[in-house]
């Protein structure tokens, strides 16, 4: 039998898609609505500018499509770009190879630029191109800010001071989708044309939801491209958003709901306060790898990722037989490694509505299962020199009493 019940609640450690909190489960929990009734729009105005926010943006447009993050991919290529446009597209891993091919598969001239998986992107080969692309016949760089097959997180503001110095129009495309509500992100600050994020990582809601978010320069460029697209058209949305409707199509009512508690929490918590405690887990993460004697596929320190970290396992262990074993045994789910890196790696996620205690759960978890495949570790090892840190890292908070 593939599949048997276990005790217990799921212990949901992948990157994406990440645990649910309880107000939000709660506040999904109501009937469908008429959504062109006075409450729907309501709803949407205050959300459209509250997503605004987590991009740290004041002049960008969002988007809120029912889709994914591979539909908010084609949304932000095919709003702004035409078939055989020259584009820039970094490869360092599964997701930025996954939307290099939909850039293929669109028709545009993708001019990739590959990293050996672990390493960030290779931003003096970009700055080198756009030096000789005197005609400036590059439209667009594209680049996924936080690459989850490797725990790899890329520079932007370097990517936009190399536009900037060579006074390079082409438009500046982020696959967020694992690093924004997680990760320092600024789009206005650092030039950022189209972001976007999926409703499942991060934001902690279920899937479902694709948010896009468009620079005016971005939305100029729309006007002129001439890539078909249909459903994913911002033309639609934003006819609707003239009219005060908002909804070209049918939206997910309960994911709109959600979306409110989600981003509600966040505020509470305060965004720069998510940030640094997505900073806190990361490093306790990578000091219990440490302590395992183990690796990070990452190779450099100032690309270590706060939201996933790759785990590298010997080449005796197949990294899939801990996933397994993870879930069949202790009922944890841990990520796998993709492609390049299947059964080299194995993948923890910390992002999300995540706290201290239950990342040391996991850790413990880990822990129980690498004795299990016959890896020498000292149990409570990575444990102590994770919660040693955060202990002396965790922020004073007011008491709830």
């Amino acid at each position: 039998m593939d599949y048997m019940y276990g005790p217990g609640r799921n212990h949901l450690f992948v990157p994406g898609p990440v645990n649910i909190p309880e107000p939000v489960i709660r506040a999904m929990n109501r009937n469908n609505e008429d959504y062109r009734s006075p409450a729907i729009p309501a709803l949407t105005k205050t959300l459209l500018e509250d997503v605004k926010k987590i991009f740290k943006t004041t002049s960008g447009t969002p988007f809120l499509i029912p889709t994914t993050g591979t539909g908010a991919w084609e949304s932000a290529l095919t709003n702004t770009l035409s078939p055989r446009d020259r584009i820039v597209s970094f490869l360092m891993g599964q997701f930025s190879l996954l939307w290099i091919d939909q850039q293929q598969r669109l028709n545009f001239n993708v001019d990739v630029i590959e990293s050996e998986w672990g390493q960030g992107a290779n931003l003096d080969a970009l700055a080198s191109k756009l030096a000789e692309d005197r005609g400036h016949t590059i439209k667009a760089i594209c680049i996924v800010h936080n690459e989850t097959a490797t725990g790899v997180t890329n520079n932007l503001a370097t990517v936009r001071r190399i536009l900037d110095d060579l006074r390079h129009p082409a438009l500046l495309l982020v696959d967020g989708v694992s690093s924004i509500c997680a990760l320092d992100f600024r789009m206005d600050e650092w030039g950022i044309d189209v972001a976007l994020t999926g409703s499942q990582k991060a934001l902690s809601l279920p899937t479902g939801i694709g948010l896009v978010c468009a620079s005016p320069k971005a939305l100029e460029a729309s006007k002129s491209a001439k890539s078909v697209r249909v459903f994913f058209d911002w033309n639609d949305y934003l006819r609707f958003y003239k009219m005060g409707t908002y909804w070209p199509y049918t939206p997910s009512i309960q994911l709109l709901y959600g979306l409110r508690a989600a981003l509600d929490l966040i505020f509470e918590e305060g965004l720069d306060n998510v940030i640094a405690r997505h900073s806190r887990l990361g490093k306790a993460t990578r000091l219990a790898v440490e302590a395992w004697g183990l690796k990070n596929c990452t190779q450099k320190e100032e690309w270590f990722s706060d939201t996933v970290t790759a785990v590298v396992i010997p080449a005796n262990i197949d990294s899939s037989e801990i996933v397994r074993r993870a879930w069949n045994r202790y009922n944890l789910s841990l990520g796998l490694g993709l492609n390049k890196v299947a059964g080299k790696v194995f993948r923890i996620g910390h992002l999300g509505n995540l706290n201290e205690l239950q990342l040391l759960g996991c850790l413990s978890g880990v822990e129980m299962i690498l004795k299990d495949v016959g890896y020498p570790v000292k149990l409570g090892s990575g444990v102590a020199a994770a919660s040693a840190y955060l202990q002396n890292s965790i922020p004073m908070i007011a008491s709830r009493i």
